[in-house]
């Protein structure tokens, strides 16, 4: 997800020519890729935010939550690694940036749109109402809108993974505490909300 998304603004930023919405459909189509590659392995987490959240939900057991975070961040820096050895000429490594001028905004907006992405996380991860073979196109999907909407002014990154690994290749740490704190709380309180609905028989 990282390779092909923060690649997509990589590139972007050397040819000028995917522009907004070819870089949300890039990050939207390779979350919904992995959804239905690893989904039925792993979870297809691949954001710690999420894998917070569904042990939060007792989803996810403790001795597996630090590994799935680990690994979850070890591609992302291999992913962007990767990319600065393969796009020198870049001028960004497709970090986010606080791209308003007040930083509160940011933080509502990735807590906004991280509670929306794990809701629908929750929805289609439910087995009882058989939505699997649609889970990859709702995750992806939200994951793409988020990216289309807010991307220009946080970076829609909903997942720490994605922050920390260009923030390490930049050496910039002046706001990623932001893309840690906010996506983290946001999936936790989904959870709760998921669960006050879904005992009233809303949903």
């Amino acid at each position: 997800m990282i390779f092909i998304g923060t690649g997509s603004i990589m590139i972007d930023s050397i040819h000028n020519e995917i522009g907004n919405i070819g870089i949300g459909l890039s990050f939207g189509l390779s979350v919904m890729s992995v959804v239905y590659a690893i989904g039925s392995v792993s979870g297809a987490h691949i954001n710690p935010a999420v894998s917070i959240a569904f042990w939060v939900n007792k989803k996810l057991i403790t001795k597996d939550l630090i590994p799935y975070m680990f690994f979850q961040i070890v591609g992302g820096i291999l992913a962007s690694m990767l990319l600065f050895f393969l796009l020198p000429e870049s001028k960004t490594m497709g970090e986010t940036l606080v791209k308003c001028r007040d930083w509160k905004v940011v933080f509502i907006v990735e807590f906004i749109i991280t509670f929306i992405l794990m809701f629908v996380i929750l929805q289609v991860s439910d087995k009882s109402r058989n939505l699997d073979r649609f889970s990859g196109i709702a995750i992806g999907g939200v994951v793409a809108f988020a990216a289309i909407f807010v991307g220009p002014i946080s970076g829609a990154s909903m997942n720490p993974a994605r922050s920390i690994a260009p923030a390490i290749l930049i050496n910039d740490f002046s706001y990623l505490w932001i893309y840690i704190v906010s996506p983290i709380l946001g999936a936790v309180l989904s959870v709760f909300v998921y669960k006050i609905i879904k005992t009233k028989k809303i949903l």
